[in-house]
């Protein structure tokens, strides 16, 4: 017996280790396999996503509170001097105080808005030449970064200097995210769901992340919820190196080049779509650093109710973006209708804000809002990947980076022009103003009806490719063909924005029409 017992155990350990060689094999031939990687890759992308907004948003209730401790500290060291009118100048200095906190607090909520603007131009041309697997990788590293920052910093000037690079870290992982998704589900009604399940991601990263950051922060204290954040970030980094390996295999000297942001920017149907990204997220970007102070000042609502205002929100975005998905893998061509509803319900919905009296009655009119961002997202996002598809090279750094700017106009106005509108004109005129820009601007969706009716036909991938797309290297031996056919350089843009029979603000011609001036030989 006790001369088997070591042989068996042998034989044991190499039954196990060749059942884990298997599985190691079995699991790198998954990693291969392009179906398991690009749904490896979304994982990967929501989880960046999801990160980013928790950490826009976690630090709503934490950061106030802790900056007011700050100042009561630091004015506890101030020796004041007993005299007559000692209450009288006590009370005007603690006002002072509350403004000047309160505009602190309006440019460090604004810093990673700004800055992500700022950088975005930047950011997607960079991704456009390298590819999006590098830029996503940056990004993480910075977020990881700052949110390491967020835990240990004491003061205001370190904690500005985290938001703001939270928005360099922003540009490039959410513009290389949403890039890397349009560029490996290429065909329409997949691209879509995959789309809406990134946005599903950044709602609940923005919805849940208050109450997330709440709770800890009151039990566990500030570091503990960001040292949470940036040990799932840094696993996020650790799979994307894993799976994507951005560092090897690169062949960048083969990688088409896309076209020029600016030139993007005057494509008019491309504009429309940014337009409408921006318009649509002003009521969420205006009410957020509002709606707490109005309801104190006309409900008295508590702490635990201004803590969970945007919470059951989560439920009717992700309804939204569920069956904005299903109706547009049947009627794809009615996607501009889809965003022009959303804008229509945002605006009726922010009209009624005011008219609530009690918690239970705000929580309709804020759901309605958000109902309606998840019609116009999940409706207009896969849209400019399909204009880039048909109007110009299908590289998507540059058009992604210019959806992420119109997210960042918003955001970055927000905390600060929401509340000079309130000072000066009021709650009633800040929400009515913001409904009625949403109607205006819903018939402008209109001008989408050309584009979106395309989308049945096949476009210039289908005509030129004839075995299923591979994303990025699919769009390489794309422009090797067309220039073949067209006898131009691989490296240039052969179609001019025009090209493909596609003329701005035109009545719209019939199918048939469109279908001949396409312009793909």
């Amino acid at each position: 017996m006790d001369g088997e017992g070591p042989a068996g155990l042998a034989q044991s350990a190499a039954v196990k280790l060749s059942a884990m060689g298997e599985r190691t094999r079995r699991l790198g031939t998954a990693l291969r396999d392009p179906l398991q990687q690009r749904r490896i890759v979304l994982v990967i992308v929501c989880v960046a996503l999801l990160l980013d907004n928790m950490l826009y948003m976690v630090i709503v209730p934490i950061i106030p509170d802790y900056l007011a401790e700050l100042e009561s500290e630091q004015s506890e060291h101030v020796h004041l001097v007993t005299h007559r009118n000692a209450s009288a100048n006590g009370t005007s200095r603690d006002r002072n105080a509350r403004d000047n906190l309160d505009v602190q607090i309006g440019v460090l909520f604004a810093s990673k808005a700004i800055l992500q603007l700022l950088v975005n131009p930047l950011s997607g041309t960079f991704i456009d030449r390298v590819g999006y697997d590098l830029p996503l990788l940056i990004g993480l590293l910075v977020m990881f970064v700052s949110t390491c920052i967020f835990a240990v910093g004491e003061n205001y000037a370190t904690l500005f200097v985290a938001r703001s690079l939270q928005g360099l870290g922003s540009a490039f992982a959410d513009t290389s995210g949403m890039a890397m998704i349009a560029d490996k589900y290429t065909e329409e009604p997949e691209r879509s769901t995959a789309l809406g399940v990134a946005l599903a991601f950044i709602s609940f990263g923005s919805l849940v992340a208050p109450p997330f950051g709440g709770i800890l922060y009151e039990f566990a204290g500030k570091k503990v919820p960001f040292i949470v954040l940036a040990c799932i970030c840094l696993a996020d980094g650790v799979l994307l190196l894993t799976v994507i390996k951005p560092f090897s295999n690169r062949t960048r000297e083969n990688m088409p080049v896309g076209t020029p942001i600016h030139r993007l920017m005057v494509d008019p149907y491309i504009a429309v779509v940014a337009g409408a990204l921006t318009v649509c997220n002003i009521p969420l970007a205006f009410l957020e650093p509002t709606i707490a102070s109005w309801m104190e000042r006309t409900m008295h609502s508590s702490q635990w109710e201004m803590g969970l205002t945007w919470l059951p929100a989560f439920f009717p975005h992700v309804l939204g973006v569920y069956l904005t998905v299903k109706l547009a893998a049947k009627n794809p061509n009615l996607q501009w209708f889809y965003g022009a509803l959303g804008m229509v319900i945002i605006g009726a919905s922010s009209c009624t804000v005011p008219a609530c009296k009690t918690f239970a009655q705000l929580i309709a009119p804020l759901c309605g809002i958000c109902f309606g961002i998840a019609l116009v997202d999940t409706a207009l996002l896969p849209t400019l990947a399909f204009l880039v598809d048909v109007r110009h090279t299908s590289v998507y750094g540059s058009v992604y980076a210019i959806a992420d700017i119109s997210y960042s106009v918003a955001y970055a106005m927000g905390p600060i022009v929401a509340s000079q509108i309130v000072h000066n004109l009021g709650f009633v005129q800040l929400n009515l103003g913001m409904g009625l820009v949403n109607v205006l601007y819903a018939p402008a969706l209109l001008l989408l009806r050309n584009v979106c009716q395309m989308k049945p036909s096949h476009s210039e991938r289908d005509n030129l490719l004839d075995e299923a797309p591979q994303g990025l290297y699919d769009t390489i031996r794309m422009e090797e063909r067309r220039a073949k056919k067209k006898g131009c350089d691989p490296a240039g843009n052969c179609l001019s924005v025009d090209g493909n029979g596609f003329e701005p603000f035109r009545t719209q011609r019939s199918l048939s029409e469109e279908s001949s001036g396409l312009g793909f030989a």
